[in-house]
């Protein structure tokens, strides 16, 4: 007869089952665990697009749904957007323009876009967007129309200078009596817009103007759709800035640079009359993030992000990119708009026209990264979140410069880079006009 002991079989039990409790209440699936525990993927593991976001913007109901304040019947007068800089600079000055004509309950008539001669650029804002779509767009938004009354016409409009006004009543204040007394003006909104501060129906102009109005003219759409064909897909956009004039206007000193681009930007700092930084305000002016990434150094943080080789990229930039070998000798399937179209269609090409199929190719990209945070940065991520794409990357100068000045290198440097980028990514960064998204946490 063969005798058990039970008290030791018990004992064995409950350690057992306490353990495995302990074990369930400290995994990461386990629902109620405050801080769950998660494995620092190793580098190469996971791409930066498979991170699970926490934060999206998305445009708000209040002006998506159009439920705005109905236009008065009688219009306080005529105003004209003068818009300087290069298209998205633009855009974004006449998307401001919009917002305060409406404020000032004023008539929109067409903005006048004015460019600088090195843009190399001739075409007005109807080469550019379908005016008949923005009109119709803008119904029950803001008043515009195509010409004006006769007897304003023959008139050139009274310029009113906005350089200080940013908010509601500073326009209201200033800026509505000469609009009153004239009845024609024309004006350039400040940089720094306090849009926070409009009545809702000024801010619903602004945004329905941006991005559900601005459509592409026919012609330059159908070009755009041909050029985005011809891109093997699935692709990534990439807004590469490192063009001389950059570089001249960053301030910024690049050691190693080949004698060609070395000649390149001494010619564009003449231009710009702004000398390169030299010695400790060099290195600070570094590690505040103004210094433009080069190719070599963006293909470093692709590759950090494990974003692969083979990926086809499509390089939104401007003419003369320097030292594009750094990324091409790494990621081979590269294109761009000159290696795309026909030469005839190429050549015949202004800036506006060229920056107008970037930002469209952009916005319909799979994924897209800009070593930059400008105007068409910030335009085509808040598109690309008004779309629900939302792949989408703001490249770290700062980081990048921070890391490299303590020292890591290789493996060390390309995960630190991983972390950086990631952090950002999970928070959702980027939004052109914040006025017109709201957060949502996922």
């Amino acid at each position: 007869m063969v005798v058990f002991s039970v008290k030791p079989l018990f004992t064995i039990f409950v350690v057992s089952l306490t353990l495995l409790v302990v074990f369930t209440l400290l995994s990461p699936r386990y629902p109620f665990s405050q801080y769950p525990i998660s494995r620092e993927p190793s580098l190469g593991e996971v791409d930066i697009w498979s991170v699970r976001r926490l934060v999206e913007w998305r445009p708000c109901k209040w002006w998506l749904q159009g439920h705005q304040t109905a236009l008065p019947l009688e219009t306080n007068g005529y105003i004209r957007v003068d818009c300087y800089g290069g298209l998205n600079q633009m855009r974004r000055d006449f998307c401001d323009g919009v917002g305060i004509a409406r404020l000032l309950n004023a008539t929109l008539v067409l903005p006048k876009f004015e460019v600088a001669s090195y843009w190399n650029e001739t075409s007005g804002f109807a080469d550019v967007y379908d005016l008949d779509y923005f009109i119709q767009q803008m119904d029950g938004f803001v008043k515009v129309v195509k010409t004006l009354p006769p007897e304003i016409a023959t008139k050139e409009p009274v310029q009113v200078d906005c350089s200080k006004r940013k908010g509601q009543f500073d326009y209201v204040e200033s800026v509505l009596p000469s609009l009153l007394k004239h009845k024609y003006i024309s004006i350039t909104p400040a940089m720094s817009q306090r849009r926070d501060r409009y009545p809702l129906y000024a801010k619903a102009a602004l945004c329905q103007a941006c991005y559900k109005a601005l459509h592409l003219a026919k012609p330059l759409e159908m070009k755009a759709s041909k050029l985005l064909d011809a891109i093997p897909k699935p692709f990534l956009s990439l807004h590469l800035r490192f063009e001389p004039d950059m570089v001249a206007y960053s301030q910024c000193q690049y050691p190693g640079l080949s004698p060609s681009s070395i000649k390149a930007v001494e010619a564009a700092v003449a231009l710009v009359e702004r000398k390169p930084w030299t010695g400790e305000v060099a290195r600070v002016w570094r590690q505040r993030g103004k210094c433009p990434l080069t190719p070599n150094e963006t293909a470093l943080i692709l590759q950090s992000l494990s974003i692969p080789s083979t990926t086809n990229i499509y390089l939104a930039a401007g003419d003369g990119l320097m030292e594009i070998e750094g990324l091409t000798n790494i990621y081979t399937n590269t294109f761009t708009k000159s290696s795309l179209l026909n030469e005839e269609d190429f050549t015949n090409m202004h800036g506006n026209t060229k920056a107008a199929l970037d930002y469209h190719i952009s916005i319909n990209s799979d994924s897209y990264i800009a070593t930059y945070f400008g105007n068409m940065d910030k335009m085509v991520a808040a598109m690309r979140a008004f779309k629900g794409l939302y792949k989408t990357l703001f490249l770290s100068r700062r980081g990048f410069a921070e890391l490299t000045s303590q020292g890591l290198r290789e493996k060390e440097l390309m995960q630190a880079l991983w972390k950086v980028h990631r952090d950002e990514f999970v928070a959702g960064r980027g939004s052109a006009l914040p006025e017109c998204f709201c957060e949502f946490k996922l």
